[in-house]
């Protein structure tokens, strides 16, 4: 064997099997499932609070993986909820529940083909002591109209659609900020949209009779939740260094161009 095809061989063998440290995992909180700089065990219900009626989550695939989902908190805050992965609701996923056609509702704004009742409206037509099921979609705007239009079949046999009070296409949509930094975390579109969380809070607050013990806690949870996670995203924004040089370039062949037409004059 030629020496130097030895050395080159040596030298491959040598650099292949170097491997990079794996970066430390943060810790996670065992209870509430969130890492430790940001646990919301303090501020959780003791134990998860039970309420008459089934709330049941409709969560899209994304939502699943979003950073600031309130679902999972959610419910360990609730004792009778459920959350179920889809795109689309459909028979076969709920068969011990939705599957029987209870006396439902399902959260959403009105659209001009599918209009709703107020919640204040469909709950005074109600039998209070019949216990409900609240079905919510958790995902961006755009695809809970997706998940709703395709789900509307099936829903249409058991389920009313029910707005919260207030909404209106016509008003700019709150935000969901700490007030100490006003950062915001997320943008509602509309007058009257609230985040998953808020949305079971303001219906149970109608439907429950501890309703407005059931609100106050779990908007105390999401508060609470929102400042521990907005004093890690304040973040200074840098431009991008392509963008940079792209702009500087821009400038340097206007100026040229000005002192072009100057010349000429």
């Amino acid at each position: 064997m030629e020496p130097g095809k030895e050395n080159s061989t040596n030298h491959l063998s040598s650099s292949t099997t170097t491997a990079e440290p794996e970066p430390a995992r943060r810790p996670i909180c065992s209870n509430c499932s969130r890492p430790n700089p940001v646990c919301l065990c303090e501020t959780l219900p003791a134990q998860p609070i039970p309420t008459k009626a089934q709330i049941v989550i409709i969560q899209h695939p994304h939502e699943a993986q979003h950073k600031l989902s309130t679902v999972p908190i959610l419910t360990k805050c609730l004792l009778n909820s459920t959350t179920i992965v889809t795109r689309r609701l459909r028979p076969g996923l709920s068969p011990d529940l939705l599957d029987q056609y209870p006396s439902a509702i399902y959260l959403f704004p009105p659209s001009p083909s599918s209009p709703a009742v107020t919640l204040s409206h469909h709950s005074q037509n109600q039998n209070q002591n019949q216990n409900a099921v609240v079905i919510v979609f958790d995902a961006t705007w755009k695809h809970a109209r997706e998940m709703v239009k395709a789900s509307e079949g099936y829903l249409s046999r058991f389920a009313t659609r029910v707005c919260l009070e207030g909404y209106d296409e016509s008003v700019d949509g709150g935000s969901i900020y700490d007030s100490e930094s006003e950062l915001i975390l997320r943008k509602e579109p509309f007058g009257g949209c609230v985040s998953t969380m808020e949305a079971v809070a303001r219906t149970l607050r109608v439907i429950e009779p501890n309703g407005l013990y059931i609100q106050t806690k779990l908007l105390q949870v999401l508060k609470e939740m929102v400042r521990s996670q907005a004093q890690y995203l304040i973040k200074p924004i840098k431009p991008r260094p392509k963008l940079e040089k792209k702009k500087t370039t821009k400038q340097i062949e206007e100026n040229r161009e000005s002192e072009i037409c100057s010349e000429l004059k």
